[in-house]
């Protein structure tokens, strides 16, 4: 009950006593004054305010009170860490800003997230929640439990799985220009295997002119409104947060609010807390939770991408316009991309 205010609780109390006051009226006019009826009256009024003590003690238990004796005292609040499932998660979309977002979540005092990518609900849902649960970071009451997964949204089963965790529980995804995230996709492999081949080669058939390879998973992974589809069958749009990846690289401030608002926090992040690295084309901290000295999220963010064919970007910009078209209806917002 905590959205309800500390007023707003002693007003409900007093209304409690005043019908109580009036069913006690009730209760001692339903009988006669005769001295023969005295015995019987007594008892059952004892019945009825036996009663009432106990329905008073339960009713104020709700609104944040405790009754010890004949003094009431309010109830102190749990100050010994407890490790507790998330109460938010970030979904995805891999190579779109999420670890930007968890690192820019972490500025807040009242969010404390999960050190690494757990892959509970695509990989370890077999060994149950517990063990998902010792996976989190301790947290006070008030304070949020996140994990970022990426691989969340496009695993067929973890929307119904996170229902079954909790079906209130809030989800976060970051997109951006699918183009350039299966571009970035692809760079970030290449980075580890020198030997792959060119981008124009793995995303079109006889190259640039060619039919688009759907089934290639940098590509693939750009179609938002499938997985968004499947997540939207368990849970209403207003517990999803479709984030702008673009947006958090030019406004990183604004596209916080707004993700504040979301997780009902206190509005602390802020452009106090960012700075652009122009190098790296992103922005960067200038203060957070371990590091009260300006630094960026690490040497694998803002990588240079490799040159591609106009005629390729182009041919991608065709095969994703229909399919952006329904995401956006879906999400009901319009990213703007070409």
């Amino acid at each position: 009950m905590k959205w309800i205010s500390a007023v707003s609780k002693r007003t409900i109390f007093i209304y409690f006593i005043l019908l109580f006051l009036l069913y006690l009226f009730y209760v001692l006019n339903t009988f006669s004054v005769d001295e023969n009826m005295f015995t019987f009256k007594y008892l059952t009024l004892k019945r009825h305010v036996s009663n009432y003590n106990y329905v008073t003690r339960r009713f104020a238990a709700l609104l944040g009170y405790n009754f010890k004796d004949k003094y009431m005292t309010l109830r102190k609040p749990n100050l010994v860490p407890t490790k507790r499932l998330p109460d938010a998660l970030i979904i995805g979309v891999k190579k779109c800003g999420t670890r930007a977002l968890l690192e820019f979540l972490r500025l807040h005092p009242d969010v404390r997230a999960a050190g690494s990518e757990v892959h509970f609900f695509d990989k370890f849902y077999h060994k149950g929640f517990e063990w998902y649960r010792n996976r989190m970071p301790p947290t006070l009451e008030g304070q949020i439990t996140m994990e970022k997964t990426p691989s969340y949204w496009v695993t067929r089963s973890a929307p119904k799985r996170v229902f079954a965790m909790n079906p209130a529980v809030k989800l976060l995804a970051v997109v951006r220009d699918p183009v350039t995230r299966a571009i970035s996709d692809y760079t970030q492999s290449a980075s580890k295997r020198p030997s792959l081949p060119r981008f124009e080669e793995l995303a079109l058939m006889d190259g640039p002119w060619g039919s688009v390879v759907d089934t290639w998973p940098p590509v693939r992974l750009g179609i938002y409104a499938r997985p968004l589809r499947r997540w939207l069958r368990r849970f209403p749009r207003s517990r999803i947060l479709i984030i702008s990846g673009e947006r958090l690289v030019v406004d990183p401030a604004a596209e916080m609010t707004r993700v504040q608002e979301f997780l009902n926090l206190k509005p602390v992040i802020t452009e106090k807390h960012f700075y652009f690295n122009s190098t790296k084309g992103f922005p960067c901290l200038l203060k957070s939770e371990s590091r009260s000295t300006p630094h960026c999220l690490g040497k694998t963010k803002g990588r240079n991408h490799p040159y591609i064919d106009p005629v390729a970007l182009e041919r991608l910009r065709e095969f994703y316009r229909p399919h952006n078209e329904r995401f956006y209806e879906l999400s009901g917002i319009n990213f703007g991309w070409q």
